[in-house]
């Protein structure tokens, strides 16, 4: 029998609920792997095959086979595609059952979608139209549930962010419009469309169980609210005051100040939020501080370590301010000292960087196109320096040494909504020409600075159906099968831990946690030659750039050198330059891992450091489409400045 489920912010026991030993938080998020999933597309639980349970023992129960290579059976697209609009059945249980393929493959952490409630009359699969703040959605699951998964999470060396949303609710209540009168082109129609114009709308009442806005708003009136439990309105209690929403329309212009604030995000309600600080005194609207006290009861419940917030540049800069401070004061309380805090903030990484130094959020997801920066880079289509210069101040930052923002990117390549690709939405390897490049995208998120994140179904080459579409429905397969799965299939799930990316990832993935450099260390993009005379950064010539990109991550006086070629068809060899205040002429470079999708010989398993036209470089021999990282010998130089550092110090 399911616990019951507070009416009320008053009713929360927080006594109880912070009594109990909470899970702390790791010493750095940037040494933890990333993975994000929606829950209604990720495991039902009913997969055979292809995979190990939690325990490490082969599944050959259940009823949906794995996908093999043989299964080259297409359905129809569009057809597919139709089928994706809805919900599929992906559960909490579900997601707790393969911990262990995640666990394998070396996730530390999982971003999962939102859980919570919500409106019955809409398939909001995603999670994103909350109706009740308190509740899990029934399609996942119960509270129970979650609490259970996160602590088997915990278990396995998992944690958990939950993705949150602190700006609106789904669509619980209709407007009463009365200007800006359009007819529609398909049924002749007219009505009014309630767009923002800055001034607020009338609002007919709060939705019921099937959208329809039969339930009164007034506060005075508490019959036809209660009665609306658990489908109508909006729980808890606190916010059904109509007063604690904007009612100003929807977002025509998703750049303009304040309507993208003020406004609706399409049918969802925007609530009204709003801080005010003078001197050391903050004042905040009602509606943020029930967010606030709804957002701590689920890290106190549940246990979870850290938070992604959906729309956060759309929350207001005051109002963001207040709700990390206050959430981050109540993780600390309990024990969570480094709770993560990450927004999702369009809008150019300037705004970006703004709002993360004004507001106190960790870290900012989506920024300047930093996907697209990625991935044009490893299909040699854009210059590495644009996207290397993702971490550099140009400004303050010696232009060779990639200091900054080490631990305040999220890093990802596909996602679920590709913002930034427009009416062209599709996996990296729908592109059938640059689909083999999909490990090494992965492979320079997790060997470069930022938080790397890994988009589910990216290990198992998800292709979108192979066809770029202006909906998101492309990026959202089901891992598991059922009517909308991977790769334009159904009835076959993705769990494949044979998969040679799952694989490589692995291997990847592992070598990472043991190289601390690889996690923490600042980097410095090289440059190279093809006739060691000759150096400068690779660069892009005409349309195409066929080089290989190289970097090393340093940590101290430790140095580790990876580097990938652009060349899909060729090997490569050019001169690349290493970390000379490091090396030795002669010091020998270890290879440690490398990877190629063509078959190939290795690449030399030693390189030696030489002296070229002044500069100390390393002959580098990649196979096509290759990527390698080599292991260097100990910094002298570095031994001697500690040293001096040490002698100074006795002598202060």
């Amino acid at each position: 029998m399911s616990e019951k489920i507070e009416k009320s912010l008053l009713e929360i026991d927080f006594t109880a609920l912070t009594a109990w030993k909470h899970t702390p938080s790791p010493a750095a998020w940037e040494d933890q792997v990333l993975y994000f999933l929606l829950v209604d597309r990720f495991s039902e639980g009913n997969e055979r095959g292809g995979y190990r349970d939690n325990n490490g023992n082969p599944v050959q129960s259940g009823n949906t086979p794995l996908y093999t290579e043989n299964d080259t059976d297409r359905v129809n697209y569009e057809d597919w595609l139709g089928g994706g609009g809805t919900w599929q059945g992906g559960t909490i249980k579900g997601l707790k059952s393969k911990l262990g393929y995640l666990k394998r493959l070396g996730i530390t952490a999982l971003w999962v979608s939102p859980v919570f409630r919500q409106v019955p009359f809409e398939p909001s699969y995603h999670g994103y139209g909350i109706q009740n703040f308190l509740d899990v959605d029934p399609h996942f699951g119960t509270r129970e549930e979650l609490r259970d998964f996160v602590q088997a999470a915990h278990d396995h060396g998992i944690y958990i962010i939950l993705d949150i949303i602190a700006h609106h609710t789904g669509n619980v209540f209709a407007y009463h419009p009365n200007r800006y009168l359009v007819r529609d082109a398909h049924t002749g129609q007219s009505h009014y469309d309630p767009r923002w114009d800055g001034n607020p709308y009338a609002v007919r009442g709060f939705n019921d169980r099937n959208g329809e806005p039969t339930i009164a708003w007034d506060p005075a009136n508490r019959v036809g609210l209660e009665a609306s439990w658990p489908d109508g309105a909006v729980w808890p209690r606190e916010f059904q005051n109509i007063a604690k929403f904007r009612r100003s329309g929807r977002i025509t212009n998703w750049d303009y100040y304040p309507e993208y604030v003020e406004a609706d995000m399409f049918s969802l309600k925007t609530l009204d939020l709003w801080a005010e600080q003078e001197d050391q005194t903050r004042q905040f609207s009602s509606a943020l501080a029930c967010l606030i006290l709804t957002y701590c009861f689920w890290i106190a419940y549940a246990d979870i370590d850290g938070f992604r917030l959906d729309a956060a540049k759309h929350m207001g800069t005051p109002a963001l301010r207040a709700f990390c401070d206050s959430i981050r004061e109540f993780a600390e309380s309990i024990g969570k000292e480094r709770f993560l805090l990450v927004g999702e903030i369009g809008g150019g990484r300037e705004k970006a960087w703004e709002i993360v130094q004004q507001t106190g959020l960790d870290a900012a997801l989506g920024i300047d196109d930093v996907p697209g920066k990625l991935e044009r880079m490893v299909c040699g289509l854009g210059n590495p320096a644009d996207y290397f210069s993702v971490f550099q101040n140009w400004i303050l930052d010696d232009t060779g040494q990639h200091r900054w923002y080490r631990n305040k990117v999220v890093t990802l390549g596909d996602d679920h909504d590709q913002v930034r690709k427009g009416a062209s939405k599709m996996r990296f390897c729908g592109d059938t020409q640059y689909s083999d490049l999909v490990f090494n995208v992965v492979a320079t998120q997790l060997s470069t600075m930022g938080i790397p994140c890994i988009y589910y179904g990216t290990e198992q080459e998800f292709d979108s159906g192979g066809r770029p579409s202006d909906s998101d429905l492309v990026l959202r397969e089901s891992m598991f099968g059922g009517n909308f799965g991977g790769k334009c299939t159904r009835g076959h799930h993705f769990f494949d831990e044979s998969g040679v990316v799952y694989e490589a990832l692995s291997k990847l993935i592992h070598l990472r946690k043991q190289l601390l450099p690889l996690r923490r260390g600042r980097q410095m993009l090289h440059e190279i030659s093809g006739d060691g005379i000759n150096f400068g950064f690779p660069n892009m010539i005409g349309d195409r750039m066929l080089s290989i990109v190289a970097w090393s991550r340093i940590f101290v006086d430790q140095e580790v050198l990876v580097a990938f070629s652009t060349n899909r068809e060729q090997p490569l060899a050019v001169y690349s330059t290493v970390a000379s205040r490091f090396r030795s002429e002669r010091d020998l470079l270890k290879l440690i891992f490398w990877h190629s999708p063509r078959a190939a010989m290795a690449p030399p398993a030693e390189v030696a450091v030489e002296e070229k036209n002044g500069v100390l470089a390393v002959h580098l021999t990649l196979p096509p489409a290759g990527f390698v990282i080599y292991q260097a010998p100990p910094g002298r130089q570095s031994m001697g400045s500690r040293h001096a550092v040490a002698n100074q110090l006795n002598r202060t």
